[in-house]
């Protein structure tokens, strides 16, 4: 067995008390509030006044959000993960590097911690069944960490462990990041945060059920049973509780250390995966909407695509389906009326959007059909298009445009299709999206 003592270098005990995680995210937002204030007094110095995202999205203050974020794990790291996930065209390089550290890299729990969690779900004996358990976490995220480890009749496991008390905190870390959304003033006025949260909130409850994540994870290997392009860890019922899931060990590197792949393997990774996501869409209607980097890993032996981590898992109503694939369609053709009504039945605007920013939505989705059109493959590493699309959603926050509730089916799609556009971009993957899209619209 590993050693068990508590000096493993970044390891910190997660708060697991409503108080102390109040305190931890009362201390930061004070520290903002102050670093802004700060901000805007040198600012008016030069004769000039800021605004407040240029207040708050400065090194120091990006900084500081990581560093909390990252102790306290749970509801409140997952939402600085969204926001690493969506930054690569907003945050200037440097930024985006520091919030890069909330996709993957959360601090551990010390080992003292993480026994009287293991001791709690396998009881006092625990050990005797394991030839080898590492203390230090391979991974360490928002709502666990994993460990390798061997069982005594040599198979190798990994243990996905989740921190104390993150389950219970979800409703208030969710009530205060609002909080501390809302005061950083970056939230377009007259936009109501509180559907978005209370889906946030429903989705974290389902992700710390593990027990669910393993139902899932069985399921979704099964969908994909027979395509080799994939592989998906088999769960272990016997050693799976409601706070640990334990599966088959999988070899594979992460997505962004890939550089020295040849060109034709990463265009394979990112057309394997984009492909993966029409396939989720138009025919499972399951999707596994996290596309957090970390959850997708790489195996140049078996030269598949390692699919991690299904707490995420959703099945998408059909009726969205139906309406994304209207909107495909229309987008493809070219056809401007049907792209018009195939929008409005997403959401994406309604009867209250003014014909001007109804008329800029509409050309946001006719810059990314415009592109997907084009027979030649998108050079992801090259592609301007996420900036282009990036510059006119900020002219149309800036013109005061607060976008209907959108359907929580429709949120969670784009965030996908987003995060596949990423990392695609981190592969400097070239693709020929549009015969994938074609094959799967008609299907």
């Amino acid at each position: 067995m590993a050693r068990d003592h508590d000096d493993l270098p970044g390891g910190r005990r997660v708060p697991t008390g409503r108080i102390g995680r109040l305190a931890h995210l009362g201390s930061m937002a004070s520290g903002l509030a102050g670093n802004m204030a700060l901000g805007q007094l040198r600012a008016l110095g030069q004769g000039r006044r800021q605004s407040a995202r240029e207040l708050l999205m400065t090194p120091a203050n990006i900084a500081r959000i990581a560093d909390r974020l990252a102790r306290m794990r749970g509801a409140a790291m997952k939402v600085g993960q969204l926001l690493s996930m969506d930054s690569g065209d907003v945050l200037p390089p440097e930024l985006a590097t520091i919030m890069a550290r909330l996709r993957e890299n959360a601090d551990f729990m010390p080992p003292s911690q993480l026994k009287q969690v293991l001791g709690g779900e396998w009881g006092a004996d625990w050990t005797a069944r394991f030839a080898r358990f590492d203390v230090r976490p391979v991974a360490a995220a928002s709502i666990g960490q994993v460990h390798r480890a061997r069982l005594r009749d040599g198979t190798d496991l990994a243990i996905k462990v989740q921190y104390p008390g993150v389950a219970r905190s979800i409703d208030s870390d969710v009530a205060n990041v609002g909080a501390l959304i809302r005061m950083t003033g970056l939230v377009p006025r007259g936009l109501d945060l509180a559907p978005y949260l209370e889906a946030a909130r429903l989705q974290l409850h389902e992700e710390t059920d593990y027990l669910r994540e393993a139902r899932q994870q069985a399921r979704y290997a099964a969908l994909l049973a027979g395509d080799h392009r994939f592989a998906v860890a088999d769960v272990r019922p016997d050693l799976t509780t409601p706070r640990i899931l334990a599966m088959s060990w999988m070899p594979g590197r992460a997505m962004d250390t890939l550089d020295d792949q040849p060109p034709d393997c990463r265009d394979a990774i990112a057309r394997d995966l984009i492909d993966l996501t029409l396939t989720e869409l138009f025919t499972h209607g399951t999707v596994q909407s996290d596309p957090n980097f970390a959850n997708y890993r790489y195996d140049p032996e078996g030269q598949r695509i390692v699919l991690l981590d299904f707490g995420a898992t959703r099945d998408i109503a059909p009726e969205v389906v139906a309406r994304y694939r209207a909107l495909m369609c229309a987008g493809m053709a070219g056809d401007g009326d049907r792209i018009h009504t195939a929008a409005a039945a997403l959401g994406l605007f309604d009867s209250t959007t003014s014909a001007a920013h109804r008329d800029l939505v509409l050309r946001l989705i006719g810059m990314v059909f415009a592109r997907l059109r084009d027979p030649a493959p998108i050079d992801f590493a090259t592609e301007d298009l996420a900036r282009r699309l990036q510059a006119d959603a900020l002219r149309l926050a800036d013109e005061g445009f607060v976008p209907p509730p959108l359907p929580i089916d429709v949120l969670y799609l784009q965030r996908k299709f987003g995060g596949m556009f990423l990392l695609a971009a981190r592969l400097r993957a070239r693709v020929a999206v549009r015969d994938l899209i074609a094959r799967h619209l008609s299907a």
